[in-house]
């Protein structure tokens, strides 16, 4: 049995996440796509395949990592070719490689990074409306910075999660870092691993902090539960940009 790992960038837009189970399953989802093609291109129906970072519903991914096992005999370029062939043309393989049967995508991770693209304007461009958020006035830049400085580290994040779970939701954030300028800016977020919405409400948090309509002394209200984060961003300007192992 063979372990290929995939590297993969996609157009979120128009799915429903990586993957949608429980009572919102869905079949318009990045993982059911690609599991369709594998099947045709393996012969096999019983494909697993495992990600570095299930992305949620509009997400992107510049590079979303994932393996599955397989008897299939194809190289891997005959492997990328054939899926970059038949897959929709939101979904692209970057990378194939055979990695030893110990490598998965999903237990392995070290790290996730996400970014959030925002362009500033006084006109939003018609062409990147739907990757990028559009912001009518400039955000505080140094205020955000501040506040983003009481999120790094390792906490309960539980408020700035969408759903309750019963695992633990201590998470460590590693970095953020916001830079741009009075056009264009991004925020990279990089942790052990992210929550349910954990990403898109820490940043919606941040940008009403940039927007003045919050104060940057609220991230610990919100870690007590004295406060309720902000609703999540919208996901057209975030991308997973790296899955670290």
């Amino acid at each position: 049995m063979r372990n290929i790992k995939l590297t993969i960038e996609y157009d979120g837009s128009r799915y429903q996440g990586w993957s949608r189970l429980g009572k919102n399953e869905s079949n318009n989802t990045i993982s059911n796509k690609l599991q369709e093609v594998l099947r045709k291109m393996t012969g096999e129906f019983l494909i697993e395949l495992y990600c570095g970072c299930r992305t949620e519903a509009g997400v992107h991914a510049y590079a979303q990592v994932v393996n599955f096992k397989t008897e299939c005999t194809m190289d891997t370029e005959e492997i990328k070719h054939y899926l970059n062939r038949y897959l929709p043309m939101d979904i692209a393989i970057t990378e194939v490689d055979e990695v030893p049967e110990r490598f998965h995508a999903q237990l392995g991770v070290i790290s996730q990074t996400y970014v959030y693209r925002m362009t500033i304007t006084d006109v939003p461009s018609v062409f990147d409306r739907k990757h990028t958020f559009h912001c009518f006035k400039v955000p505080d830049k140094k205020a955000m910075q501040q506040a983003a400085m009481l999120l790094i580290g390792t906490h309960d994040f539980r408020n700035f999660a969408a759903s309750k779970s019963d695992k633990s939701t201590v998470r460590e954030i590693q970095d953020i870092d916001i830079y741009g300028d009075d056009e264009e800016m991004q925020i990279l977020i990089c942790a052990d691993s992210f929550l349910h919405n954990m990403a898109r409400m820490i940043i919606g948090t941040l940008l009403d902090i940039g927007f003045g309509s919050r104060r940057k002394e609220e991230i610990e209200e919100i870690f007590e539960g004295n406060s309720a984060a902000s609703a999540p961003c919208d996901p057209k300007g975030l991308y997973l940009q790296e899955v670290r192992y």
